[in-house]
């Protein structure tokens, strides 16, 4: 068992995190080098690749035990043998940030047993930083947040993509929520633990990095979050992805489940990549 507590590893991260912001910002996104990954997998900057490099180095040598998974670096099988993993997406919402948005983020998570116990999610062009350690509550710039206790589906502030309102989803029709969207998953995660919005879903297969963070952020402000089928998520997986993601408060999660019926587990399109940035 490591010897760091949740606080001492989320001191760690918001630290990180605050200099992953001050590394990308030395980059402008619409004149960054850039490539397309293989696979239709999305475009990677140098920017991307200098806040990985720095987060990689930073936190491993804070943390020697702990394993490493992040977008930007090669996986390897040696995470599945450490107690706690790093998770890291160095820039969640490349394409915002290659675009000169300002709602891409930096998400920061380490697991302990697949469980996440500390994570940061920052925004440095808005200067938010979402912060949370198992068992110590939800913060936006040290201020506590709540997630929304809004229980009723209908009317509900909902972030998701348009496929995820395709009939074949909804048994009973597609509810009739207010649809809203932000191109970073960590952020849409953070913005339903502030209570800005219900709830969040995605139906796709979801990369680990660009949900971990959020998932104890979202806890931690008196969400429940699971796969769509309704599982727990669980993290540090030989193949690091989770089966789509469904977060609201406990009442609206409960409703949204009880919209997408028994056989919501049948219901990914397997044409689709995994959620991303």
């Amino acid at each position: 068992m490591p010897d760091s507590s949740p606080a001492d590893d989320l001191a760690l991260l918001t630290e990180a995190a605050r200099r992953a912001g001050r590394t990308a910002l030395t980059f402008s996104g619409t004149t960054a080098q850039r490539w397309e990954k293989p696979d239709d997998l999305g475009p990677v900057t140098e920017a991307d690749l200098a806040v990985d490099d720095m987060l990689r180095t930073t936190l491993t040598q804070a943390r020697p035990t702990y394993g490493w998974l992040s977008e930007e670096s090669e996986d390897t099988a040696d995470r599945l043998t450490r107690d706690r993993v790093f998770i890291v997406d160095p820039i969640d919402g490349t394409r915002s940030f290659i675009e000169g948005s300002d709602t891409w983020a930096h998400s920061l998570a380490i697991a302990e047993y697949g469980e996440i116990v500390a994570a940061a999610v920052y925004l440095p062009v808005k200067g938010k930083l979402y912060a949370a350690a198992k068992g110590r509550g939800a913060f936006l710039n040290d201020r506590p947040i709540r997630v929304s206790p809004r229980d009723a589906l209908t009317g509900a502030r909902v972030l998701a993509a348009k496929p995820n309102y395709d009939t074949r989803h909804w048994p009973g029709g597609v509810p009739d929520v207010r649809r809203h969207y932000r191109p970073s998953l960590a952020y849409r995660l953070s913005l339903v633990a502030e209570g800005r919005f219900d709830a969040m879903l995605t139906f796709r297969d979801s990369w680990e990095w660009d949900i971990a963070a959020g998932d104890l952020i979202l806890r931690e402000a008196g969400a429940v979050t699971s796969s769509r089928t309704g599982a727990p998520l669980r993290f540090n997986n030989p193949r690091p992805q989770v089966d789509g993601v469904i977060a609201a408060c406990p009442g609206l999660h409960a409703e949204i489940l009880t919209a997408l019926g028994p056989a919501r587990s049948s219901r990914r399109d397997p044409t689709q990549h995994p959620s991303g940035s």
